[in-house]
């Protein structure tokens, strides 16, 4: 047994040394004598010292967070940009063989596609339709990367950041729109007002009756509360006939 020791300590070392363990979210790449030699699921696995070689590949969801960019909208205006590229490594073997390293070029393509997709629209529709350029951008990205084996699963934008003057700019623009549109909505009250008031007219004078009746209204609607004062208005003709007739409502 004891011959045995200088034979078996060798090889347990050597076994444990060639053992590797692939997680769950995980797949290895295997590489024989250089050569690509298939994919491994999870579990333990036999690596050849020298001869062979195991590259373990995250599959699960990664966060990008896509630095700030400069960029110029179609309509000249200067900003800033920032985004979250959500993906994942589909085929774990395109990943390492048709690209260096996945993760900086994902962060690459990334800024790219933003300051493209940015100068491509105004700063009004950035700012309105910022769900659609995200899913473009996602859409070019995802084509893009491929045959990488690289899913891409959304875009987010976070934050667009324009100049502090432009700011102000925005903000007495869009002061006097509201003004522009108050006043106009006063104008086409006021139009409706005058044409309600006209049609009133014409009727009260055409229609028998209807300015007494509203004569009567009005004063129904006065004498409702007792501290109103109605002062009544006689035309001078009725005066000077009262007048007239007093002296003979006096002779009886």
């Amino acid at each position: 047994m004891n011959s045995l020791l200088p034979i078996i300590i060798p090889l347990g070392i050597l076994i444990l040394i060639s053992l590797k363990q692939i997680n769950q979210y995980e797949r290895g790449v295997m590489f024989t004598m250089g050569r690509f030699t298939g994919l491994k699921d999870a579990g333990w696995r036999i690596v050849i010292p020298v001869f062979q070689r195991l590259i373990k590949v995250d599959t699960r969801t990664k966060a990008v967070d896509v630095p700030d960019q400069e960029a110029i909208t179609r309509d000249n205006i200067p900003v800033r940009i920032n985004a979250v590229i959500y993906y994942r490594v589909s085929d774990a073997g395109k990943a390492i063989l048709e690209v260096e390293n996945f993760f900086w070029a994902m962060s690459q393509m990334a800024q790219t596609t933003m300051r493209n997709a940015v100068g491509e629209v105004t700063l009004d529709e950035l700012l309105q339709k910022r769900d659609k350029i995200s899913n473009k951008i996602q859409g070019i990205i995802d084509a893009a990367s491929d045959p990488w084996g690289i899913k891409v699963e959304s875009v987010e934008l976070k934050d667009v950041i324009i100049p502090e003057d432009l700011k102000r700019t925005i903000s007495k623009e869009a002061e006097a729109e509201r003004e522009k549109r108050a006043v106009i909505i006063k104008a086409e009250g006021d139009k409706i007002a005058a044409t309600n008031l006209a049609a009133a007219a014409k009727m009260l004078a055409t229609e028998p009756g209807a300015m007494h009746l509203r004569t009567l209204q009005t004063v129904n609607d006065l004498s409702s509360d007792q501290s109103n004062t109605t002062i009544w208005m006689l035309p001078i003709e009725l005066m000077d006939a009262m007048k007239s007739m007093g002296p003979l409502m006096g002779k009886k």
